[in-house]
């Protein structure tokens, strides 16, 4: 436990209704804020400004007042710290764990195809604007209006978190690509702009699926380049559907709002 009050936070899309799935994380991070006495804050991660509508988080508010799990703090929306996220990204460049990338998206499909007809292992980003762009041509080439992404830069050696759920866990550095955080529109992607809010949000615990353990090890790297203490990470298990399969639409990830009907 973490010395101060424990800080939670549900944090669901609202590209879609809420489901039994989503309902469930609500539940253990809402019961686990009750039992410490804790806080339990909702935001709408509405980045995807294309995918995301004013319904669905509608429904997804009213979704959680009809199950009695009333949030402490909230709803705050992702999409108002795009300048906070933007900023933390330049942070970043500033201190050289990340860097601009001005590949573009055909570019690098073009070498992944040629990789992959040289080699069965998984493409990777071969850092060509890390190795092959010094700084100072990089800054040249941005103040001159060129269009660039900004990627981390991924260090060598081993990323592990002691996970609430499965214990020790732990990624090799080698495995994780040198990720977006920044994309050239400006626009953060997913692992910048979640932790950039839960160190906003002071968060302590995060209790989510097992479908994100495989970004926990990009959003720990990203806390420590931001020299931010990552909060306890708690992975539970996936409810599946009788296929053994994840729920999905075609069975059982039924909405909140037709059980409530």
């Amino acid at each position: 436990m973490h010395d101060q009050r424990i800080r939670l936070r549900f944090a669901p899309s609202p590209t879609g209704f809420l489901h039994v799935g989503g309902a469930r994380t609500a539940l253990f991070n809402w019961l686990l804020g009750k039992k410490h006495n804790g806080t339990f804050i909702l935001r709408i991660e509405d980045t995807d400004r294309s995918r995301s509508s004013d319904e669905m988080t509608v429904a997804i508010l009213e979704g959680m007042k009809w199950l009695g799990l009333l949030w402490d703090e909230g709803p705050y929306h992702q999409a108002d710290g795009f300048a906070r996220h933007k900023a933390d990204a330049l942070r970043m460049l500033e201190a050289g764990s990340a860097y601009r990338c001005f590949c573009t998206q055909e570019e690098v499909e073009a070498r992944k195809a040629a990789a992959a007809r040289e080699s069965k292992e998984a493409y990777h980003y071969d850092r060509h604007c890390l190795l092959r762009v010094s700084r100072e041509e990089a800054e040249r080439r941005a103040a001159a209006g060129e269009k660039f992404a900004i990627r981390f830069r991924v260090p060598e050696g081993k990323t592990s978190w002691t996970d609430a759920v499965h214990g020790h866990t732990e990624f090799d550095n080698g495995s994780i690509d040198d990720f977006i955080i920044l994309r050239s529109d400006g626009t953060p992607i997913y692992n910048l702009a979640v932790v950039s809010d839960d160190i906003e949000h002071r968060i302590t615990h995060v209790i989510r699926g097992d479908d994100h353990i495989s970004n926990t090890p990009k959003q720990i790297l990203i806390y420590q380049a931001l020299g931010a203490a990552a909060p306890t990470f708690a992975h539970v298990p996936m409810i599946l559907g009788p296929d053994g399969k994840r729920l999905s639409k075609r069975h059982g990830a039924t909405a909140v709002g037709e059980y409530k009907d």
